[in-house]
């Protein structure tokens, strides 16, 4: 589904007063630029016009759930808007909790931390184990590391500013480092694309 102009049509005037209260921390100096978390696209939509119409500050950014396994709420909706509109993309999630990094393959290892317990088990499924395994191809062909790959291929994509990713080590924090510098080529763009398409 493509973003369409008629949701800017809709009207909630709690948008209004939360746009008001940040007008106001903007003429006070508190607050430099606003931005919106888990908004949907009739959601940021609304709030974008609302801006628009009562002359008050918009958002300027999103944070969305985006990366190589969790695709299509982003790209069918939010990605049109953000580009038509020019909003900043911080993406979260940007490794699927640390599923893209390779460390999650089997149910044995998932069960070896809380977050591996909760949260990557989703991704333990055949369409997970397809993109792992275009990580692992394309890391080898780039002599990288498929969390370095994962964070290229959000970095590339064309709506994104800056993708959120966690590191609790100085390697992982070297990781993301390394993944900014790492420029993949369009067939490695098309592999990763095919392993991760969503019906």
């Amino acid at each position: 589904m493509q973003w369409h102009p008629e949701w800017r049509h809709e009207s909630n005037p709690f948008y209004a007063r939360t746009l008001e209260a940040f007008a106001q921390l903007i003429k006070a100096g508190k607050v430099r630029a606003i931005g919106a978390s888990n908004y949907s696209a009739a959601r940021l939509a609304q709030a974008l016009e609302t801006s628009k119409r009562l002359g008050l500050p918009r958002y300027e950014s999103l944070q969305p759930l985006y990366n190589l396994c969790d695709r299509a709420a982003f790209e069918r909706e939010l990605q049109p808007l953000c580009l038509n509109e020019q909003i900043g993309v911080i993406n979260f999630y940007a490794l699927a909790a640390g599923f893209l990094s390779g460390k999650y393959r089997k149910p044995e290892d998932a069960a070896q931390s809380a977050r591996g317990a909760n949260t990557v088990k989703k991704y333990l499924n055949e369409r997970g184990l397809k993109i792992l395994s275009a990580l692992d191809e394309a890391a080898q062909r780039t002599g990288s590391t498929p969390a370095r790959v994962a964070i290229a291929w959000v970095m590339a994509r064309p709506a994104i500013t800056a993708p959120i990713a966690s590191a609790t080590s100085l390697s992982q924090l070297d990781e993301l480092v390394q993944a900014s510098r790492l420029v993949l080529d369009g067939e490695t763009m098309a592999l990763l694309d095919r392993a991760s398409a969503e019906a």
